[in-house]
């Protein structure tokens, strides 16, 4: 038997094999995280685009001695990792002596259900049909009632990213959610179930990829679903926070709570069915009387309501007949439908300080909801995760204001914590090690920072003309080849109309033109191109080499005033002495805007300029710790000097 390679060894055997050359950074990154694993100390490393850091963690992943997971915010990163970066890397160290056992784990949503598809849904009295949606809907459900069929017998996953393309609404006519799943147990398909088997190969598997969100129900809800684990490697660990709120967010409308009524009537013998479908009316009634926004205290019409919904639901459930091995899947949904209104319902009318509820604003195709989230999640994560496992935080963006201690505290860290070397955990303490590995990129070279100073401050009645002529002069001078930023839809548009209108020679596209994949791709098609949009461009887009020369943000993203939870975040930190605005509002921001000026400098050829049309970068107190965020790039504030830059930089194109 081989003996096992060092990290380095390994490391070296892997990259050229794939061609590659050593980089300094993914050295020493690589180097670190078999230091943290092995000396069980937490690591927050900081690595830009283009270091290889997928392969720095990947590697003495596969060296460690018990199984680790690695957690992605996106499908992307997920599907990156799953289909092409672990595939070449054990193909590269296949005679390495090495467990390369990996499996990619997500959520049972996110798999085809087999009883669904076979057995069909229960209608609103719990009896199961195999009955297909009219129309397009129903063209598209049986389409990907074929798919599934055909990957048990390729001996596919059933992933919900390899189906034909759909919407979520279709989707759900194929998959089932944890609560609505029967067990393999008790399902009839529970053994070739494509959730069941994704479950035992990871438990078979060195490594198990998976999400943020899953993790977060792991880790710190409580609900097993990962297999045993010692080490997580958590990439993309800027979105961490949020993604770990969203799935401890809950949400409750009248219908909903209706719709559980009605499936109760057929088992349950007594009136509790009805006295719930009483208790949907109440809170439909309630919603109707309250302004959507936060509570900071409940309504009285509302908290009677929501206490109606509990124990209505809570006697709906005990209601129900005791579920033998032989229960029908109509009972089983029908009651879990029944436990997650109760669940949540419960959860809202104790009004507990830890967590923030509020009302959405309804629309055409939703009706008005009520919310709830943690107010914060550090605390749950260090005492569910941090505590129990040996946490590497890695992303390109970890570093705010030019220091770790903003994304640590976020995170569950104390900034009193960190160490320069090797700490053990005594008396509750996490010692963590942060480790800026730098960039491969030379941006002081290679990309312009620029603020338009002398820009009046965004307001709220849109953009100003000053801001749009100046967008046009960018525009004109870089001939096209422009990502812009915007705050809101409205303000993408808004721009987007004026540069067609006057640069009718370019191609501009805004977001809502077309679905994302075909934007991106005609915009990669066309040098001569503009595309403008909102939040999903700001961290989702990967577009090197001179299709982008030009990113353009046109204010600060701070998050919204009446934002019901960062508000609430907020003013919890200004009530704990701390700088509420610092803390969540500047920290919002200055993520967002590492993340937008990432768009720019995806290789080392690439070349160009960020133009922040908001004069507030330059003259305001918190401009400092958002320009520190930011890649070091040069920074000017002549608006001469810039469109000068972008008229030579598309004249050597």
């Amino acid at each position: 038997m081989p003996e096992t390679p060092t990290v380095s060894e390994l490391l070296q055997t892997a990259v050229t094999a794939l061609g590659g050359q050593e980089r300094a950074g993914q050295v020493q990154m690589a180097e670190a995280v078999t230091e943290a694993m092995e000396g069980e100390q937490h690591l927050l490393v900081q690595a830009g685009t283009g270091t290889g850091k997928s392969l720095a963690y990947l590697v003495p992943s596969l060296l460690h001695r018990d199984r680790v997971v690695v957690a992605t915010a996106t499908l992307a990163l997920q599907h990156q990792l799953v289909e092409r970066d672990l595939p070449r890397l054990v193909d590269a160290v296949k005679d390495s002596g090495v467990d390369t056992s990996y499996a990619v784990l997500k959520g049972r949503s996110n798999y085809a259900c087999l009883h669904r598809i076979r057995e069909g849904v229960p209608d609103e009295q719990g009896a199961l049909e195999v009955v297909l949606p009219e129309g397009s809907l129903g063209k598209k459900v049986l389409e990907l009632r074929t798919w599934a069929e055909s990957e048990v017998e390729g001996k596919g996953s059933g992933e919900r990213d390899r189906a034909p393309r759909h919407t979520d609404r279709e989707w759900r006519q194929v998959s089932v959610n944890h609560r609505e799943c029967l067990g393999a147990a008790k399902c009839p398909f529970g053994q070739e179930c494509f959730a069941e088997l994704a479950r035992e190969k990871a438990h078979r598997s060195h490594l198990v990829v998976t999400n943020h969100s899953l993790l977060a129900i792991d880790a710190i809800e409580g609900v097993p679903m990962i297999p045993e684990y010692d080490v997580v490697v958590i990439d993309e660990a800027h979105e961490l926070t949020t993604r770990v709120t969203q799935a401890a967010t809950d949400e409750l409308w009248a219908a909903e709570v209706e719709r559980a009524a009605r499936r109760s009537q057929r088992h349950v013998e007594g009136d509790q069915a009805d006295d719930l479908a009483d208790a949907a009316d109440a809170l439909r009634d309630a919603i109707s009387e309250a302004s959507p926004g936060r509570f900071d205290r409940i309504p009285e019409q509302l908290s009677d309501a929501l206490v109606l919904v509990r124990d209505a639901a809570r006697a709906c459930v005990s209601a129900y007949p005791k579920t033998t091995e032989d229960a029908d899947a109509g009972l089983t949904q029908a009651k879990g439908a029944v436990q997650e209104v109760f669940a949540t319902a419960d959860r809202m009318a104790a009004d507990l300080d830890s967590d923030v509820l509020w009302m959405s604003e309804g629309t055409e195709r939703m009706p008005p909801r009520l919310c709830v989230a943690p107010l914060q999640v550090w605390g749950p994560m260090r005492d569910k995760l941090l505590a129990d496992k040996t946490v590497v935080f890695t992303s390109a963006t970890l570093m705010l204001g030019g220091d770790f201690s903003t994304v640590a505290t976020s995170v569950g860290l104390k900034p009193s914590e960190r160490v320069d070397g090797p700490a053990e955990r005594t008396d509750g303490a996490m010692p963590w090690r942060g480790l800026d590995v730098g960039s491969p990129f030379d941006y002081g070279r290679q990309g312009i920072l620029y603020v338009a100073r002398h820009l009046p401050p965004p307001g709220r009645d849109g953009m100003s003309t000053a801001m749009l002529d100046e967008i046009v002069e960018l525009v004109d001078a870089a001939e096209g080849r422009t990502l812009g930023l915007f705050s809101s839809r409205r303000a993408a548009e808004a721009a987007a109309e004026v540069v067609r209108e006057r640069l009718p020679h370019l191609t501009t596209l805004a977001q809502g033109d077309a679905q994302l994949p075909e934007l991106a791709a005609q915009f990669v098609g066309d040098p001569h191109t503009c595309l403008f949009g909102t939040l999903s461009l700001w961290q989702g887009l990967d577009v090197p080499g001179d299709t982008c020369q030009l990113v353009l943000i046109d204010r600060i993203p701070f998050p919204r005033p009446d934002d019901p939870l960062l508000s609430a975040r907020q003013k919890a930190a200004d009530q704990a002495g701390g700088n509420g605005f610092m803390q969540v509002a500047a920290t919002h921001a200055a993520l967002l805007l590492a993340q937008g000026a990432g768009r720019l400098i995806r290789t080392h050829t690439d070349r160009g300029v960020v133009a922040v049309l908001d004069p507030r970068l330059a003259t305001a107190r918190y401009g400092s710790f958002l320009r520190a965020s930011l890649p070091p790039m040069w920074t000017t504030t002549d608006p001469a000097v810039v469109r000068q830059a972008l008229k030579r930089l598309s004249a050597d194109r």
